[in-house]
């Protein structure tokens, strides 16, 4: 059957999200071009039409995902509803627990980000802005008298270190800590940075 055409930028999405793919199941290291070609049934020349290298094909790969990501967390931050009620909402989502983008992806992206100056650009850009992301409607919820949180920006970065950790533990170590151990944890630590008791923040959905 003959394949749909599709528009220039129709088809470095399709290339694109095939290249996550086989980061997810390969790894960064052993992916290779002909591998997002195999998966989509075309040759290797039309994705280096598109991606002249395979490292600017992985890092535009995780720019696109990462987009995905911010789109989503952007989505939920952008509630009408408390800055508590977003705030569980999105650390739920991140968490490892969550449905983030597999996190085989990012431990990919960082261990290759190490060597790749292009990769570390678009992981670092893409932590700055879920961080920053975090840090401004903490900052709401402490103008709104919701909790009290002194510093913002530092209880961002440890919410998130938190989570990127246990994503660590849980993908590397299946079984290391339970789904449930890590949603527990997460909550605490939430209730704990802003001042609340643990049940104040999960009965903002009813939440276990």
């Amino acid at each position: 059957m003959a394949r749909v055409r599709l528009s220039v930028a129709q088809r470095r999405q399709e290339l694109l999200r095939a290249a996550i793919e086989q980061i997810e199941a390969r790894g960064v290291a052993a992916v290779r071009i002909a591998d997002v070609a195999a998966a989509l049934g075309v040759s290797n020349a039309l994705v280096l039409y598109h991606f002249s290298t395979k490292e600017k094909l992985v890092a535009e790969a995780f720019a696109f995902a990462a987009e995905d990501d911010l789109a989503r967390l952007r989505k939920l931050l952008a509630r009408r509803t408390s800055a508590l009620r977003r705030l569980r909402a999105a650390v739920r989502w991140y968490a490892p627990t969550g449905q983030a983008k597999g996190w085989r992806l990012w431990i990919e992206g960082w261990a290759a980000a190490l060597r790749e100056p292009v990769l570390r650009e678009v992981t670092q850009d893409l932590d700055r802005q879920w961080k920053a992301a975090i840090t401004e409607v903490i900052a709401e919820g402490v103008a709104a008298g919701e909790f009290t949180c002194p510093d913002p920006t530092g209880t961002a970065l440890r919410l998130t270190a938190l989570l990127d950790g246990l994503a660590v533990q849980m993908t590397a170590y299946p079984g290391a800590v339970s789904r449930t151990r890590a949603q527990a944890w997460a909550d605490d630590a939430l209730a704990r940075e802003l001042g609340l008791e643990r049940d104040a923040v999960t009965s903002v959905y009813g939440a276990r």
